[in-house]
């Protein structure tokens, strides 16, 4: 269990990797655990840099998860200690658990994070600021240090009425952009909003669109543990939607849609919301549905991708800037992919090509796609399935979009490895 990785500020890089060579990421999920897709993303994010990284210039400093914490998997924790121990990485945990509320909070944990491990920032360097809670890096970043911040959504998006952290984060984006820092676009739908809505000048936004590495679908494939209980002949569907930030205070984006009659299957929901959890199963019962009703998200539902009758995957997202399920459904085989358009859904599920959309919002859209999907043949299937899969391997190789980040906003990265360090 990756409980403390502790650094004694000693350099365990190969000979020759030199002070300034370090990537410091900070990072608040993906280290111990998941509580949502961010998490699935920023590991990725960090097994790509541990491969890609010279030995030992990968530095980590993630949010430390209390025991008992509802994003702490201890299964999880031991691959992500492994990947890292390869790459001679130093982790350097940081408890700021309680620093995840308000924008004062998200301020005090952004400065305690740049000073966690200010002796691998000295003399230069980049610094990663991984999502939403270290948009404010760019205020507390030494002299000399490189920046990038790699927002995964916005308030803007899932919180349009808190001017409060709005506002925050627009002062640290712009901050880390006045300073020379890059901000990464995890879709062309960000970027979009990057520029458009918080006022980012195009130039300080860098194109870094989400994806999938080689080995998340072994790791999805292994991590099917959960137990629903076993599907009545026919077919099977899976929803999952957006849940929203702010612990006990998230909920998920709603589906009112239920397909008309005709059809023989069963549904597997998670459902990570506080509040919902009663009325969603009110309307199972209402609507007589053979679900099975998951009221927090667990990341091994990412394994029910790889299940033998599964015919759908539902993503009804009001809101979503990159949307990530869709891609680890087309590597896994999976489908047809039923989606809303929303933000970056919209580039991946395309409509009778790799899936079958409807407009946010619109349950009975929605319900017409999903009609249309549970309708297709065998051949059709197997093209939506073959163009996925395409689509994955041409345009969401992670490893190969990261690395040519880097070469943009550091690519002092690659000379350290001509010398010698890598």
């Amino acid at each position: 269990m990756l409980n403390l990785v502790c650094d004694n500020g000693r350099s365990t890089g190969a000979p020759g990797a030199g002070r300034d060579g370090h990537v410091v990421v900070l990072v608040q999920e993906g280290v111990y655990g998941a509580v949502s897709g961010s998490g699935f993303s920023n590991r990725a994010f960090l097994t790509a840099l541990a491969r890609i990284l010279p030995y030992g210039n990968l530095v980590v400093v993630p949010v430390l998860l209390p025991q008992g914490h509802p994003g702490r998997d201890p299964r999880w924790a031991a691959e992500v200690e492994g990947i890292l121990a390869d790459a001679g990485a130093h982790v350097l945990p940081l408890h700021g658990a309680s620093l995840l509320g308000t924008p004062a909070d998200c301020e005090a944990l952004c400065y305690l994070a740049v000073r966690r491990a200010p002796a691998y920032l000295k003399g230069g360097g980049l610094l990663v600021g991984c999502d939403v809670p270290f948009l404010a890096v760019g205020s507390y970043a030494p002299e000399g240090v490189d920046v990038l911040l790699v927002p995964r959504s916005t308030a803007k998006l899932t919180r349009p009425g808190d001017q409060e952290q709005i506002a925050w984060e627009q002062r640290g984006l712009n901050a880390a952009a006045e300073r020379g820092g890059r901000i990464a676009a995890i879709s062309a739908h960000m970027r979009n909003h990057l520029v458009n809505v918080y006022g980012l000048p195009a130039r300080a936004v860098l194109d870094l669109p989400n994806g999938l590495l080689d080995t998340e679908g072994e790791w999805s494939r292994r991590t099917c543990c959960l137990s629903p209980r076993v599907p009545k002949p026919g077919s099977c569907s899976r929803w999952a939607g957006r849940r929203r930030p702010r612990g006990s205070r998230i909920s998920c984006t709603r589906f009112d849609c239920w397909p008309t009659s005709g059809f023989s299957y069963r549904t597997w929901c998670w459902w990570p919301a506080v509040g919902r959890a009663s009325r969603m199963r009110g309307l199972l019962d209402r609507y007589d549905l053979d679900a099975t009703l998951l009221t927090r998200f667990d990341p091994r539902v990412r394994g029910w991708l790889h299940h033998p009758k599964l015919r759908v995957v539902v993503v009804p997202s009001r809101t979503e800037p990159f949307g990530r399920i869709p891609l680890e459904a087309f590597a896994a085989g999976a489908g047809p992919v039923v989606a809303t358009t929303a933000g970056g859904l919209a580039q991946t599920v395309l409509d009778g090509v790799t899936g079958f959309s409807a407009p946010p919002a619109a349950p009975l859209a929605l319900a017409l796609a999903l009609r249309r999907a549970l309708e297709v043949s065998p051949a059709e299937r197997a093209q939506m399935a073959k163009e996925g899969a395409r689509l994955v391997a041409e345009q969401h190789d992670y490893a190969a979009t990261i690395q040519g980040a880097l070469a943009e906003c550091a690519p002092w990265v690659f000379k350290a490895r001509a010398g010698g360090c890598g």
